[in-house]
């Protein structure tokens, strides 16, 4: 099929999904893109940050063999590393793929590490955009946490997103609240992240995230001082922002 056929199709059929789902639930949405045959191959994309818990737990209740991609940039917080093994045997999540940028790649873009500090969009593509990319390449969807509460740019998520040609993109948690979290994370009885308790609601690699103050946009602590609000592995507003990190240069 022709690329625009083929994205007129996926339009087509995002829409529909999203009418179809419109008063639906998370784990209607969830159940769907596990078991519906017509969505594919699924993975679920987790960087076990803040909130990653909720999405997991409701992972390890439907299908808790289904893949698990988490992008390990080399540049993570030790709690957050401390953080994913703690869920993987809590959860009992059997399949959790820790991936990782590759190391002739990162020699000879970042050799000394310092390429956030002037090149945010060039390190993200580097440690984790590209290195998703790749690992996507053998899944036809994947499900993210994005939700509609956590910033200005997120306002407009909807349950199904269309990503790269025919791939689909879900997110099941997109209408809950911050306090829906909270509840479901007390009811449940979840391990929190430990940054959460020193002011961390968001949390990404540990050179480019800083503590929020009360009243702060959640993600005011991502990339502080500048401009930049995602990493680039999602479509914003509509607008495709995974890079490469020869684009970003």
């Amino acid at each position: 099929m022709p690329l625009d056929g083929q994205a007129s199709s996926t339009a087509v059929r995002i829409a529909g999904l999203n009418a179809r789902y419109r008063h639906h639930g998370a784990t209607a949405v969830l159940e769907h893109a596990l078991r519906d045959r017509e969505v594919g191959r699924v993975a679920l994309v987790s960087s076990f940050g803040a909130e990653s818990v909720v999405l997991l737990h409701l992972l390890s209740v439907i299908s808790p063999h289904t893949p698990v991609l988490f992008i390990d940039t080399q540049m993570l917080f030790a709690e957050t590393i401390a953080y994913q093994k703690t869920l993987a045997e809590k959860l009992y999540l059997t399949d959790i793929r820790r991936l990782s940028p590759d190391p002739a790649q990162v020699a000879m873009e970042d050799p000394d590490g310092t390429l956030h500090q002037f090149n945010t969009d060039a390190c993200c593509a580097l440690r984790k955009t590209e290195v998703l990319e790749r690992a996507l390449s053998g899944f036809d969807a994947w499900i993210t946490g994005r939700k509609r509460y956590q910033s200005g740019t997120r306002a407009e998520v909807e349950f199904f997103e269309a990503d790269r040609g025919a791939r689909l993109k879900i997110n099941p948690l997109a209408h809950w609240t911050r306090d829906d979290l909270q509840d479901y994370i007390i009811n449940n009885r979840l391990p929190r992240h430990p940054l959460v308790a020193k002011g961390y609601p968001s949390i990404g690699c540990a050179p480019c995230t800083s503590a929020v103050k009360p009243g702060e946009d959640p993600r005011a602590g991502r990339w502080r001082g500048t401009e930049k609000t995602e990493c680039g592995i999602h479509v914003v507003n509509g607008r495709m922002v995974r890079i490469s990190a020869k684009e970003a240069r």
